[in-house]
């Protein structure tokens, strides 16, 4: 039986699949390697460029017209600076991909050769002159994790590949396609994630193109989701699939994770004759975000670099940019984090990952919240909005002071201490939904338990701006017209330098607003 992947290549034997070689424009590829150009392939992690690598090889050895290798060169990260052992390693798995993919054993050999006498810094163009100079067709080479070198072995790496270039294709590989999660258009290099670039230009500007593959579309989705249904007999009801869609606008591993969540995963109900509704969707995704799977911890341990807080940190906060590094807002759109949407301009690329980012910055400010009884629910286990707010206060009061210092991101220490808080009244009973934009100066929540749905505005006061009481009033009764609410909850966060402590500033009333709800106004 085949089933959903999330780890790793795709194996058409083993898991569904989507067409690889469909997933990018294969004309376009094939005119770049017949002119003999060298080009780079990126994306994301996991979404599926391995897997169109390998299928492009298999391709051309089929084809019969050019001998195809694949590389992982990641095992030279290894080397992290060190030249000759990073430039090692990388003859090393290009020699063994010869060997296994066109069955050329005197590749290996002659990697021996070289690395016993030559040195790191000429040692992959030497490999790779002498290597084609014994092929009878020209060669398409293709490394993959190129970024996850750094500092003088990426660079070492890439001058190499630029001195081989004009010896083309007799004497060195017809084209390179270099592959990894970030464009690096002119390969600005790094020693380390942080420090400024120790190359002045372009160490690599022998590219003549830059790839991208994209996500999965809203038809790639369906197809790839019943394929199931194809050979179980499972059906995705339509709001499932419309569902899954909307929740990962196409990210292929969020596509494959919640499908197999859903379809394999999920025990108490294995049964093939009943669909999976759009209810084990949503659940399905509440299970992924709260294991911490591997993808999404890895997307949040980005949250901790400087350059991903300069944007993120805004964004969460709904304020302007500024002046935030046109190349951070690059890297983000390159790892995934984010995107650029029509009419929108930067936003998180889609609503799963808008859920996890301030879910895992909540975290340390939940995990040291005190023991609080759920006085916010009614004896017959519904949620009592009034006594929710009275709970709130008395928590702020006592706890909101300390549990500032916990926050990870400080400019928005207050939204997340609120989160954990209310993360602490849906545990395991409710939903709660975040939206925010950049520049509207606001984060709205959407707490969702059993039938009741309670609306939220977060705005905050800081030091030269007026009171924000009547633009929260504004913009929350758009929000709660969105959620055909009548009423919701506007918290303002008193940032202001000399003001007179938490406990003796934190209180609420009630306002109406433009369009005449019923606001509760909450000043923390």
């Amino acid at each position: 039986m085949r089933f959903f992947n999330t780890e790793g290549p795709v194996r058409p034997e083993d898991h569904y699949m989507l067409p690889p070689l469909q997933r990018w424009n294969l004309d376009d590829v094939l005119r770049l390697i017949d002119q003999k150009k060298y080009f780079l392939l990126h994306a994301p992690r996991q979404t599926g460029k391995t897997t169109c690598l390998l299928a492009l090889v298999d391709y051309l050895n089929r084809e019969g017209r050019y001998r195809a290798v694949y590389a992982n060169i990641e095992p030279a990260q290894a080397a992290r600076e060190n030249v000759p052992m990073g430039m090692t390693a990388v003859v090393e798995q290009i020699a063994r991909g010869a060997r296994d993919q066109v069955h050329d054993r005197q590749a290996t050999d002659l990697a021996e050769t070289l690395i016993a006498r030559s040195s790191g810094t000429t040692l992959v163009e030497e490999f790779l002159t002498r290597w084609q100079q014994a092929a009878s067709q020209p060669t398409v080479l293709l490394l993959d994790e190129v970024d996850a070198l750094i500092g003088d072995t990426l660079i070492s790496l890439l001058r190499q590949l630029r001195a081989g270039y004009p010896k083309r294709p007799a004497q060195f590989p017809q084209t390179v396609v270099l592959c990894g999660v970030r464009d690096l258009r002119d390969y600005r290099i790094h020693a380390r994630s942080e420090a400024a670039p120790i190359t002045g230009g372009s160490a690599f500007n022998i590219k003549a193109k830059s790839l991208r593959l994209d996500d999965f579309n809203a038809a790639e989705v369906t197809a790839l989701l019943q394929q199931h249904t194809t050979e179980t007999g499972q059906v995705f009801t339509s709001d499932a699939l419309d569902r899954v869609w909307a929740l990962t606008l196409g990210q292929p591993w969020l596509v494959n994770a919640l499908a197999y969540e859903a379809c394999f995963e999920m025990r108490e109900d294995r049964d093939r004759s009943r669909p999976i509704t759009v209810e084990r969707i949503e659940q399905a995704k509440e299970n992924l975000i709260l294991r911490r799977v591997t993808h999404l911890d890895q997307l949040a341990d980005k949250l901790r670099e400087a350059r991903v807080r300069r944007v993120i940190e805004p964004m969460l906060a709904g304020a302007a940019l500024g002046e935030v590094p046109e190349d951070d807002i690059q890297y983000l759109i390159d790892l995934g984090l984010c995107r650029m949407a029509a009419g929108q301009g930067l936003t998180i690329a889609n609503p799963i990952y808008r859920e996890v980012l301030p879910r895992t910055l909540a975290f340390t400010p939940q995990a040291s919240l005190p023991q609080i009884s759920p006085t916010w629910l009614n004896p017959d286990g519904s949620l009592n909005p009034d006594q929710l707010l009275t709970a709130f206060l008395h928590f702020w009061r006592q706890h909101g002071q300390p549990l500032l210092g916990s926050a990870p991101y400080h400019e928005i220490a207050p939204h997340l201490v609120l989160m954990a808080f209310l993360h602490r009244v849906v545990n395991g009973g409710g939903t709660l939904e975040r939206e925010y934009a950049i520049g509207w100066g606001r984060m709205d929540l959407c707490l969702r338990y059993g039938p009741v749905t309670l609306g939220i505005e977060l705005k905050v006061w800081r030091d030269g701006e007026p009171d924000p009481l009547a633009e929260g009033l504004e913009q929350l009764d758009g929000y709660l017209a969105g959620l055909g609410l009548a009423g919701g909850w506007l918290v303002i966060f008193d940032r202001r330098a000399g003001q007179p402590p938490i406990r003796e500033r934190t209180s609420s009333s009630e306002r109406q607003s433009p369009q005449g709800r019923r606001m509760t106004v909450v000043r923390a």
